[in-house]
């Protein structure tokens, strides 16, 4: 009993230490392991920005610059007209 308790502790110990081995490799596998992760799991929220390096962040950014420019009264415009086309929200249920 005591040689099989060992062997499966030595065992142990080398698949944690080859799973946390390298940073760089678990940085890259925790990057893409966090868009796989469904958000009632705890993912991303699906308001979430893109990430960097992809186009779709190139348009988020082109995007946001762009509303940053724009005078304080043309963006209260453009987002009580985005709150319109998503329709009526529930707040007043809430108490």
């Amino acid at each position: 009993m005591p040689m099989r308790f060992r062997s499966l502790s030595i065992a142990a110990v080398v698949a944690l230490l080859a799973l946390t081995g390298c940073g760089t490799v678990n940085e890259k596998l925790s990057a893409g392991m966090g868009d796989s992760i469904p958000q009632w799991a705890g993912g991303l929220p699906a308001d979430a920005p893109p990430r960097p390096g992809t186009p779709q962040y190139d348009a988020y950014m082109k995007e946001r610059e762009r509303k940053r420019l724009l005078p304080a009264a043309d963006r209260e415009k453009e987002e009580q007209a985005q709150k319109g086309a998503t329709g009526p929200t529930s707040a007043g249920a809430v108490r």
